[in-house]
């Protein structure tokens, strides 16, 4: 089945994660048709992201703020705090591990949560919320591990579609915030979508209103999804979204 003719249903209304204080709706695919990584590329094409098993795109009657957004990785080139990024890291070694469950994983990924998300509904996860969030029976997805000395600092997960890699998420070591490795992460999923052959890195949704998310607007040249297709950011008014 391709995305042309498949059936796409609105979720009701209920508490925005990207959002505090909005309610969102999303599209999803039509629940009976067996989600597969050919199907899921081309929905990624079309602004849609995959959270554990579930696929969706947001769509707000009263929002526009969530806007999807890639980079061509070969036109990427690093700003100055990017590349800053990059010396204060330049020591860790980057590993591609199967996607699963590890002790060393989970125990980073809830020191990471709880500090990132205290009192949210991600707080102090099972092993089993790892599982099904990071991942699915049916994506090709991939873990890049950052090491230094050996001692695990990051990880950010992968999925490959047909025009690139998906970030999907990225955690990493709460204590050492100055060292930008959120923004590592990206940059090394850049240099991994480049050494596969690909040409793009999905960033999934750009919102210019929410600190956490606005950060992708600083990788350039960058992509965004508006009017069902894809445009450069530059062509775009930011403050349309906000």
């Amino acid at each position: 089945m391709s995305s042309q003719n498949l059936n796409l249903y609105l979720t009701t209304e209920h508490e925005c994660g990207y959002l505090p204080g909005h309610v969102a709706t999303n599209l999803v695919p039509d629940p009976c048709v067996q989600m597969n990584m050919q199907l899921y590329s081309q929905l990624i094409e079309l602004g849609y992201r995959r959270s554990g098993s579930h696929t969706y795109r947001p769509h707000c009657s009263n929002c526009q703020k969530c806007i999807p957004c890639r980079i061509p990785v070969d036109s990427f080139r690093p700003n100055r705090s990017q590349r800053r990024s990059l010396q204060t890291n330049k020591n860790c070694s980057t590993h591609l591990v199967t996607a699963d469950y590890t002790d060393e994983h989970f125990e980073l990924y809830t020191r990471y949560i709880n500090a990132r998300h205290a009192g949210g509904n991600m707080a102090n996860p099972l092993p089993d919320d790892y599982s099904k969030f990071l991942y699915s029976n049916w994506s090709d997805t991939f873990f890049l591990e950052f090491r230094e000395n050996s001692q695990l600092i990051a990880v950010a997960v992968c999925d490959q579609v047909n025009s690139g890699l998906s970030a999907v998420y990225s955690y990493f070591e709460p204590e050492a915030s100055s060292r930008s490795l959120g923004i590592y992460c990206v940059l090394k999923m850049i240099e991994q979508t480049k050494l596969m052959g690909l040409e793009y890195l999905y960033l999934g949704y750009l919102i210019h209103s929410s600190n956490k998310m606005r950060y992708k607007w600083f990788f350039r040249p960058l992509e965004v999804f508006i009017s069902n297709q894809w445009q450069d950011s530059c062509r775009s008014d930011p403050g349309a979204s906000l």
